[in-house]
């Protein structure tokens, strides 16, 4: 939290968004947004760094005059078909004969086998997240601090990105006149934002629709578990509305947004009609025609969305299916999705109240327009805790060397005594 603000980027396809939080007695005091249509990004992946640059420093120039801060530092994203998610398990001896009780030196040094169990010189760690625990007689302990055993078994799941695709980012981001501060994967700094401690209970699905990629992350108990990230987004709707009505895509997408309603054409007016400019002149289209082609489209993705979560768990297990990104935007898309699913859908809202005062204090961000900032809010909300949703309670080793040997010799006390 260096000059007492926090500064987070989301890249994406479609869109660049920002977000500066500024702090006074460790709280946060302002908030500012803006975004600029994205450009040298497609599918999640760098393309070209030239276009993306004049982009970053086009929107974070704006974000400065907005709010007087000298911008240095960055907390960026990472997601798409770049990422890469895998297990990495590790047993470690805690006493050559008998049991002794797990303190949290003995688990730090099970996840750092795990890690280097896990490591790849073709990619980077980004997050580190322990699953689960074993002992000698029992697994899939959340916590085992203060048990007695005679080993010590980690299941990390480690959120990676191809080495090259960082090293590229990392390089976009300096050539634009800043510092990497962190690198965050979308998904599950997006859940910080919107999950509460009812969402965190029982099996939640968390499922983010991008322009182009869409990930889907399942928490059990508030702990990830799983990650499937997919091909698919809001342009495939527009896509197929391009192609149907032989237009550019920007007028699509616009078309889309004004225009688009899923659901049942028939409570539609058939005499209702959209002017397309094509060429010199305009062409009338039926909004009728407009709503079939958007919902037929819709409609394969829930399809899509409902094969990739069944997959991973039953559908019936689910006790929480939160849904985020613009596609909602689309009257009758949850509705959609809910029928789809057979199960209730709820839309992804901001969770934190001191962010969300601050939100309802912001005109630009009014009628839901905060859904396009939901990554830039989590990398704040990330950035703030010390433990991310999906980490078990681990504390780190202090620095100081006095606390060290402090809970050494607690440590010793424990086991002996």
């Amino acid at each position: 939290m260096l000059n007492n603000y926090i500064c987070a980027l989301d890249i994406g396809s479609s869109k660049i968004s920002a977000c500066v939080a500024q702090f006074q007695k460790r709280r946060i005091s302002s908030m500012y947004f803006d975004s600029v249509a994205s450009k040298g990004v497609k599918d999640g992946v760098i393309v070209d760094s030239i276009s993306l640059i004049s982009c970053i420093e086009k929107l974070l120039k704006n974000l400065k005059a907005k709010s007087g801060i000298n911008i240095k530092f960055l907390h960026v994203n990472i997601s798409g078909q770049d990422i890469i998610t895998k297990h990495s398990r590790a047993i470690i001896p805690l006493a050559e004969r008998g049991n002794k009780v797990i303190t949290v030196s003995d688990m730090l040094r099970a996840n750092e086998q795990a890690r280097v169990l896990g490591s790849n010189l073709e990619e980077e760690i980004i997050h580190i997240i322990p699953s689960s625990y074993s002992i000698d007689s029992k697994s899939n302990i959340s916590n085992p601090l203060g048990l007695y055993s005679h080993k010590l078994e980690v299941d990390l799941f480690l959120i990676c990105g191809k080495l090259s695709s960082v090293q590229t980012l990392d390089r976009v981001i300096n050539q634009s006149g800043y510092d990497v501060r962190g690198l965050s994967f979308s998904g599950l700094v997006t859940s910080k934002a919107v999950f509460d401690k009812g969402t965190k209970e029982g099996l939640s699905v968390f499922c983010d629709i991008g322009s182009d990629v869409t990930e889907i992350l399942i928490f059990r108990d508030g702990l990830l578990k799983d990650i499937e990230i997919m091909p698919l987004g809001g342009n495939g709707l527009t896509s197929r509305l391009q192609e149907a009505l032989k237009i550019p895509f920007e007028l699509a997408e616009d078309i889309k947004r004004s225009y688009g309603v899923i659901g049942d054409s028939e409570m539609l007016d058939e005499n209702k009609e959209i002017l397309v400019k094509k060429s010199d002149f305009y062409k009338p289209i039926k909004q009728k025609a407009v709503s079939e082609v958007v919902t037929s489209a819709a409609k394969l993705m829930c399809l899509e969305l409902k094969e990739a979560v069944e997959k991973r768990v039953p559908l019936y297990e689910i006790n929480n299916f939160v849904v985020v990104g613009r596609a909602l935007l689309l009257e009758g898309f949850i509705e959609t999705l809910e029928a789809t699913l057979s199960i209730p859908v709820k839309l992804g809202r901001v969770s934190k109240p001191e962010i969300v005062s601050l939100i309802k204090e912001n005109n630009e961000l009014s009628a839901q327009k905060y859904l396009a900032y939901l990554v830039p809010i989590g990398i704040i909300c990330d950035t703030l805790e010390s433990k991310p949703i999906g980490v078990l309670p681990v504390q780190s080793l202090p620095k100081n060397l006095l606390i060290k040997a402090f809970n050494r010799v607690k440590e010793v006390y424990q086991e002996y005594f």
